[in-house]
């Protein structure tokens, strides 16, 4: 829920810091968008979102919105001549580098206290492969094409389709039924796009 305002955060970021306009268009897709999430997320039972309690780890998500958002629209100016110099790669590197040393110090920690166990072969080796390769290199390469050729304000919105994938996945991977709300929602999400 609370990334699903990436679109709000990522128009606000631009308008804010980076002189870009907000059009009507804009607004109303992202309210389009974000009414599409809120149909995933209440399940189509509005009531669910009225008995929602926000914890204090919600206000790190919305730091973290707020940091994509504006990681997003610097990754946007690498492009441009008169811009920030730089260039996809060197963004990613300077994140994973960073994520790496948290992590790793997290890790450390588990290790030393004695909380952590792995069972290492074959699965493990390919899950972490596949978070290298996929989320973590490719992933990031794709958003920053699409953040350099659409424009960061666009590009949020399609952040959205995240819930909506995860229920698709949950249907095809945990055979999990689809439900109508599904329908409804993947409609409120595409129609925030095209606006």
């Amino acid at each position: 829920l609370v990334g699903s305002g990436l679109p709000v955060w990522m128009l606000a970021i631009g308008t804010l810091c980076f002189g870009a306009r907000v059009t009507r268009a804009q607004a109303t897709g992202a309210l389009l968008s974000i009414a599409g999430v809120l149909v995933v997320l209440s399940r189509g039972e509005w009531a669910q979102l009225l008995a929602l309690r926000l914890v204090p780890g919600d206000l790190y998500m919305v730091l973290a919105t707020i940091s994509w958002a504006f990681y997003s629209w610097l990754l946007s100016r690498t492009s441009e001549p008169a811009g920030l110099r730089g260039d996809w790669a060197a963004f990613l590197m300077a994140q994973m580098v960073f994520g790496l040393a948290w992590s790793g110090a997290f890790a450390a920690g588990e290790w030393t206290l004695g909380h952590a166990h792995a069972t290492w072969g074959w699965p493990l080796v390919a899950a972490l492969a596949f978070i290298a390769l996929g989320p973590a290199l490719l992933a990031y390469r794709c958003w920053g094409v699409g953040v350099q050729r659409a424009g960061p304000a666009v590009a949020s919105f399609f952040i959205n389709l995240t819930p909506l994938f995860a229920a698709v996945l949950s249907a095809l991977v945990l055979g999990e039924t689809p439900h109508l709300y599904h329908g409804a929602a993947f409609a409120l999400i595409v129609a925030g796009i095209v606006v």
